[in-house]
């Protein structure tokens, strides 16, 4: 048995702050404003496996009104995820996500995003993808980026 699931995420971009993909810190001039670390990829994802199993979200499993949620480092999201999919009985088939940002490109570090995360997720079949937004919009003036994720869970 499969089930699919998709997951969006999208932050601000503010100087001075952290930009992590992947659990992966890309060297930039900006970062994301979020309550947590802003990881676009791994909120995506740990949003995608919660809605395949039709297990809520993000927000409602570690809300942002939350004090203890601050600044925490979104493989924590990610791995409760994860042991709520695997105490479900299914495991991740593949992933496919893009990630929308102007600036940095993420080909320099896209091979090491994928291994950080196929090492939390035992997932081999990972394809990411980084789009520009051609300069329109907030995306496109570098004042933000979002990330799409799809998700396929196969039943163990």
């Amino acid at each position: 048995m499969f089930r699919v699931g998709i997951g969006f995420d999208i932050h601000r971009l503010e100087e001075g702050k952290k930009l992590i993909i992947g659990g992966v810190e890309i060297p930039f001039e900006k970062g994301w404003v979020a309550h947590s670390d802003g990881d676009i990829f791994f909120h995506a994802l740990t949003d995608a496996i919660l809605g395949a199993l039709g297990k809520g979200d993000i927000g409602e499993l570690f809300p942002d009104t939350k004090e203890e949620n601050k600044n925490k480092s979104s493989d924590i999201f990610l791995k409760e995820a994860i042991k709520i999919m695997e105490k479900n009985g299914y495991e991740i088939e593949n992933i496919d996500a893009y990630i929308l940002l102007q600036k940095p490109k993420l080909l320099p570090y896209r091979q090491k995003i994928i291994q950080n995360t196929q090492k939390i997720t035992g997932c081999s079949n990972i394809f990411l993808k980084g789009k520009t937004f051609e300069k329109l919009g907030d995306i496109g003036q570098g004042k933000a980026g979002a990330c799409e994720v799809i998700v396929l869970l196969k039943k163990f």
